[in-house]
Protein backbone atom coordinates (compact mmCIF):
# COMPACT_ATOMS: atom_id res chain seq x y z
CA UNK A 1 0.00 0.00 0.00
CA UNK A 2 1.18 3.27 -1.11
CA UNK A 3 0.98 6.24 1.27
CA UNK A 4 -1.21 8.48 -0.02
CA UNK A 5 0.65 11.86 0.63
CA UNK A 6 3.79 11.32 0.28
CA UNK A 7 5.91 10.18 -2.98
CA UNK A 8 7.17 7.09 -3.69
CA UNK A 9 11.16 8.59 -3.77
CA UNK A 10 10.14 9.54 -0.12
CA UNK A 11 9.13 6.00 0.68
CA UNK A 12 12.03 4.44 -1.46
CA UNK A 13 14.94 6.53 1.13
CA UNK A 14 12.66 5.92 4.24
CA UNK A 15 13.17 1.92 3.76
CA UNK A 16 16.99 1.84 2.92
CA UNK A 17 18.05 3.87 6.09
CA UNK A 18 18.22 1.07 8.58
CA UNK A 19 21.41 1.87 10.16
CA UNK A 20 24.56 3.76 10.78
CA UNK A 21 26.85 4.23 8.39
CA UNK A 22 30.35 2.97 8.86
CA UNK A 23 31.70 6.59 8.38
CA UNK A 24 29.19 7.61 11.52
CA UNK A 25 29.78 4.83 13.86
CA UNK A 26 33.37 5.51 13.06
CA UNK A 27 32.98 8.98 14.20
CA UNK A 28 31.38 8.28 17.44
CA UNK A 29 34.57 6.05 18.58
CA UNK A 30 36.51 8.44 17.69
CA UNK A 31 34.83 11.10 19.89
CA UNK A 32 34.46 8.85 22.79
CA UNK A 33 37.81 8.09 22.44
CA UNK A 34 38.96 11.80 22.58
CA UNK A 35 36.14 12.18 25.65
CA UNK A 36 37.89 9.24 27.58
CA UNK A 37 41.57 10.33 27.28
CA UNK A 38 40.38 13.59 28.68
CA UNK A 39 38.62 12.64 31.88
CA UNK A 40 40.90 9.31 32.72
CA UNK A 41 43.85 11.63 33.63
CA UNK A 42 41.86 13.82 35.47
CA UNK A 43 40.08 11.01 37.25
CA UNK A 44 43.31 9.46 38.67
CA UNK A 45 44.37 13.22 39.62
CA UNK A 46 41.23 13.37 41.78
CA UNK A 47 42.00 10.33 43.41
CA UNK A 48 46.05 11.91 44.35
CA UNK A 49 44.68 14.94 45.22
CA UNK A 50 42.44 13.02 47.45
CA UNK A 51 45.15 10.86 48.92
CA UNK A 52 47.15 14.37 49.76
CA UNK A 53 44.04 16.01 51.47
CA UNK A 54 43.62 12.16 53.81
CA UNK A 55 47.48 12.70 54.43
CA UNK A 56 46.81 16.73 55.66
CA UNK A 57 44.02 15.05 57.43
CA UNK A 58 45.81 12.28 59.08
CA UNK A 59 48.34 14.93 60.01
CA UNK A 60 46.34 17.51 61.63
CA UNK A 61 44.39 14.97 63.78
CA UNK A 62 47.23 13.28 65.28
CA UNK A 63 49.20 16.92 65.59
CA UNK A 64 45.88 18.04 67.68
CA UNK A 65 46.25 14.66 69.82
CA UNK A 66 50.31 14.95 70.38
CA UNK A 67 49.08 18.52 71.55
CA UNK A 68 46.63 17.49 73.83
CA UNK A 69 48.64 14.70 75.47
CA UNK A 70 51.51 17.62 76.39
CA UNK A 71 48.54 20.04 77.90
CA UNK A 72 47.43 17.21 80.27
CA UNK A 73 51.23 15.78 80.94
CA UNK A 74 52.59 18.94 82.39
CA UNK A 75 54.38 19.61 78.66
CA UNK A 76 55.81 16.62 78.11
CA UNK A 77 54.63 14.87 74.61
CA UNK A 78 53.88 11.54 74.62
CA UNK A 79 56.26 8.64 73.55
CA UNK A 80 58.35 8.43 77.32
CA UNK A 81 57.72 5.44 79.43
CA UNK A 82 56.56 6.98 83.10
CA UNK A 83 59.42 5.20 84.61
CA UNK A 84 61.87 6.75 82.85
CA UNK A 85 64.18 6.25 79.88
CA UNK A 86 64.22 6.28 76.03
CA UNK A 87 61.03 7.15 74.17
CA UNK A 88 59.57 4.14 71.86
CA UNK A 89 56.89 4.04 69.09
CA UNK A 90 54.95 1.49 71.40
CA UNK A 91 54.73 3.87 73.53
CA UNK A 92 54.01 6.81 71.75
CA UNK A 93 51.07 4.89 70.37
CA UNK A 94 49.74 3.52 74.08
CA UNK A 95 49.73 7.00 75.00
CA UNK A 96 47.98 8.45 72.45
CA UNK A 97 45.53 5.87 71.96
CA UNK A 98 44.71 4.95 75.45
CA UNK A 99 43.37 6.27 79.49
CA UNK A 100 46.92 8.06 81.17
CA UNK A 101 47.52 9.50 84.12
CA UNK A 102 49.42 12.78 84.82
CA UNK A 103 52.71 10.79 84.62
CA UNK A 104 52.42 9.11 81.25
CA UNK A 105 51.34 5.34 82.69
CA UNK A 106 48.69 4.41 80.71
CA UNK A 107 45.17 1.70 80.92
CA UNK A 108 42.35 0.86 79.25
CA UNK A 109 40.00 3.69 78.52
CA UNK A 110 37.37 3.88 81.25
CA UNK A 111 40.08 2.57 83.93
CA UNK A 112 39.50 4.21 87.37
CA UNK A 113 42.29 6.67 87.77
CA UNK A 114 43.21 7.55 84.44
CA UNK A 115 41.90 10.75 83.63
CA UNK A 116 43.49 11.64 80.62
CA UNK A 117 42.57 10.15 76.66
CA UNK A 118 42.29 8.40 74.92
CA UNK A 119 43.21 10.78 72.22
CA UNK A 120 43.12 9.34 69.19
CA UNK A 121 40.50 6.42 69.36
CA UNK A 122 41.34 3.20 68.94
CA UNK A 123 44.38 3.15 66.31
CA UNK A 124 46.91 5.91 64.71
CA UNK A 125 45.41 6.96 61.37
CA UNK A 126 47.15 5.05 58.48
CA UNK A 127 49.22 7.43 55.91
CA UNK A 128 47.04 6.89 53.04
CA UNK A 129 50.08 7.74 50.71
CA UNK A 130 51.72 4.13 51.81
CA UNK A 131 48.84 2.65 53.55
CA UNK A 132 51.09 2.26 56.51
CA UNK A 133 50.24 3.26 60.75
CA UNK A 134 53.53 2.62 62.25
CA UNK A 135 55.59 5.10 64.18
CA UNK A 136 59.69 5.20 63.57
CA UNK A 137 60.37 7.36 66.94
CA UNK A 138 63.39 9.69 66.60
CA UNK A 139 65.47 9.80 69.82
CA UNK A 140 66.00 12.72 71.89
CA UNK A 141 69.59 13.20 70.43
CA UNK A 142 68.92 11.98 66.22
CA UNK A 143 68.02 14.51 63.74
CA UNK A 144 64.92 14.49 62.13
CA UNK A 145 64.78 11.23 59.56
CA UNK A 146 64.12 11.85 55.70
CA UNK A 147 61.20 9.88 54.56
CA UNK A 148 61.95 6.48 53.71
CA UNK A 149 58.24 4.48 53.25
CA UNK A 150 59.03 2.12 56.14
CA UNK A 151 56.60 3.41 58.35
CA UNK A 152 53.58 5.80 58.09
CA UNK A 153 54.59 8.01 60.29
CA UNK A 154 58.17 9.80 61.53
CA UNK A 155 58.01 11.82 65.15
CA UNK A 156 60.43 13.06 67.63
CA UNK A 157 59.03 13.00 71.29
CA UNK A 158 61.70 15.54 72.55
CA UNK A 159 60.10 18.29 70.25
CA UNK A 160 56.53 17.09 69.52
CA UNK A 161 57.40 17.04 65.96
CA UNK A 162 55.37 14.58 63.41
CA UNK A 163 56.03 14.39 60.12
CA UNK A 164 54.40 12.06 57.20
CA UNK A 165 57.39 9.07 56.54
CA UNK A 166 56.51 9.10 52.45
CA UNK A 167 58.32 9.74 49.74
CA UNK A 168 56.97 11.37 46.44
CA UNK A 169 55.21 14.76 45.80
CA UNK A 170 51.48 15.83 45.66
CA UNK A 171 49.39 16.95 42.74
CA UNK A 172 50.32 20.84 43.80
CA UNK A 173 54.30 19.63 43.55
CA UNK A 174 54.70 19.76 47.67
CA UNK A 175 56.42 16.77 48.94
CA UNK A 176 54.49 14.45 51.24
CA UNK A 177 57.34 14.69 53.39
CA UNK A 178 56.69 18.75 54.19
CA UNK A 179 52.93 18.78 54.71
Amino acid sequence: MADPGRSPEILAMRTHQHAFTLVELLLVVVILGILAAVAIPQFSDSSAEAKAASLQSNLAVVRQAIEYYRTNHNGKYPGYPAAGGAPTAAETTNQLTLASKADGTTAAPGTAGFGYGPYIREALPENPINGLATVLVVADSDSFKTADNTTGWIYQPLTGRIRANSTGNAPSGKAFYDF
